[in-house]
């Protein structure tokens, strides 16, 4: 694991991390009942952590107060909703929130304070921290860090990240980016990777009533997506597929659980290509009917791209396929090299090429012996490398670590960065120009060549980090008494990112 070596995830001794209760908060938008894997990812991860020492603050939602009662941590929600007449609209929330982190940190002893992403929660976690002499976490999802634009909101992210004691990157695609784009400390950063249930999610799981109630007979296969309905996913892709894999010979289905705003543009989509008898939009599932649905497809596909900076940071929908044992189609774009490997659990293309989605659609549906040998594959490395302790085990020894302090090498290589990502793209003085994910400065090159074992192969490669590894251009230039700008600045959406 570049950044944060695994030993240094464990007791001198070299044990294994004991479980105590150990008091930590969490500041998070997002949190169940809301819809979205984030949501999930992180009250498995405070569950796991611990009971009602742990302190989860967060917002009120539907359902949150039957939910709240039978949940093993002690949860505070607050009302949070954008006032459209301030300046900016957000002003609110991080009021609300700074009183409520505040007044909850200060009357407890906690350990280290958790946000679950750098804006709002993470200025918000840090300026309480940094109050009381505690270190402060800050989760980083991919997708946040090149979908803001170049503006101040730009600026004030980088400036959270460089100064988190521990910046925890869902992929290597996001720990590449936070070093290369945002000049954050490759020291601060640990590659910690979702997981799944390997018990909910499991091969063999019956999902023939669920077949007969999409009216498919014998022999008809079944794709399927989970996610967001939104554009960057590629769910129109694999409908534009449709047509093409029964010009094959390929009967096929396309079954898409999900919410979102392209529903409608799904729909019209699929009616123009003469395809709607095939594709059945199933909306929000039940927790319990979800690993059902993948036992019923025969594999899963959701053919990412990038789109204005938008882009996939990892996709934990991928590792539920595979812990189901499904074989999984995704893109090339952003985050989901970490997800899935390429001819080994599934294939990986460009999501902006038709053909080559329809291509590997056919190929994985044509040969059922190539998919279950995947769905194989990705069973097994979930197993290996994607389980809750790992995860819980790396997330307790982080906040435990304390403080960060960068020195000597590390703190001279992340200035570099910082300078590397901040000069003018062209400068008059000879000052270091640099353009793209500056590249030319990562801290991790990709080891020789040498032959690599089946285990080996089923873990992040530096192949597929390689090919994740953001590709957006950019010159950034500073403003005195505030961070970074570009002189390319766009627009951006402060809204958080809502579920599926």
């Amino acid at each position: 694991m570049p950044g944060l070596a695994p030993s240094s995830l464990r007791p001198s001794d070299g044990s294994t991390p004991i479980s105590v209760k150990t008091p930590f908060l969490m500041v998070t938008e997002l949190f169940l009942p809301t819809k979205g894997g984030t949501a999930v990812s992180f009250d498995d991860d405070f569950r796991r952590l611990g009971g009602k020492e742990i302190h989860v603050v967060t917002a009120d939602v539907p359902g949150a107060s039957d939910f709240d009662q039978a949940h093993p941590n002690t949860v505070h929600r607050l009302a949070l909703r954008r006032v459209r007449w301030l300046r900016p609209e957000s002003l609110l929330i991080y009021a609300k929130l700074f009183a409520k982190t505040a007044t909850v940190a200060i009357t407890r002893r906690f350990v280290a304070i958790f946000a679950g992403r750098v804006l709002p929660e993470g200025l918000i976690a840090w300026a309480v921290a940094r109050l009381l002499g505690r270190p402060v976490l800050i989760y980083a999802h991919g997708e946040e860090l090149t979908n803001w634009g170049r503006g101040r909101k730009f600026a004030l992210m980088c400036s959270v990240f460089r100064r988190a004691d521990a910046v925890l990157a869902n992929s290597d695609f996001t720990r590449d980016t936070l070093v290369g784009l945002l000049g954050v400390d490759p020291g601060r950063i640990a590659v910690v990777y979702p997981t799944v249930d390997e018990e909910r999610f499991r091969p063999g799981i019956a999902g023939d009533a669920l077949r007969d109630g999409l009216g498919l007979r014998p022999g008809q296969r079944l794709v399927l997506s989970v996610g967001r309905l939104q554009r960057r996913k590629g769910f129109d892709s694999v409908i534009r597929a449709l047509p093409r894999l029964a010009e094959q010979g390929v009967d096929a289905h396309y079954a898409l659980i999900g919410i979102g705003e392209d529903r409608e543009y799904l729909s019209r989509l699929a009616a123009e290509l003469g395809v709607s008898d095939r594709l059945h939009l199933l909306g929000h599932v039940s927790y319990d009917d979800l690993p059902r649905w993948y036992g019923a497809c025969d594999l899963f596909a959701m053919p990412n791209r990038d789109i204005e900076g938008d882009t996939e940071g990892f996709g934990l929908v991928f590792l539920e396929a595979a812990c189901a044992g499904r074989p999984a189609l995704s893109g090339t774009a952003g985050g989901t090299g970490s997800a899935v490997i390429d001819g080994v659990t599934g294939l990986r293309v460009d999501g902006e090429q038709l053909e080559a989605v329809a291509g590997a659609l056919g190929r994985l549906v044509g040969d059922p012996a190539e998919a279950e040998r995947m769905g194989l594959n990705g069973r097994r490395r979930v197993l290996e490398n994607f389980t809750h302790q790992r995860r819980v085990d790396e997330l307790r020894a982080l906040a435990l670590r304390g403080r960060y302090r960068a020195t000597g090498p590390a703190k001279a290589r992340a200035s570099q960065s910082r300078m590397a990502c901040s000069v003018p793209n062209s400068s008059r003085s000879g000052a270091l120009a640099v353009k793209g994910s500056c590249n030319s400065l990562m801290l991790n090159p990709t080891p020789a060549a040498r032959p690599a074992s089946i285990s080996e192969s089923l873990s992040p490669t530096s192949t597929e980090r390689d090919k994740s590894r953001p590709k957006s251009s950019l010159a950034l230039r500073i403003i005195p008494g505030f961070g970074l700008r570009s002189k390319d600045s766009r627009r951006y959406s402060d809204k958080p990112a809502s579920g599926w």
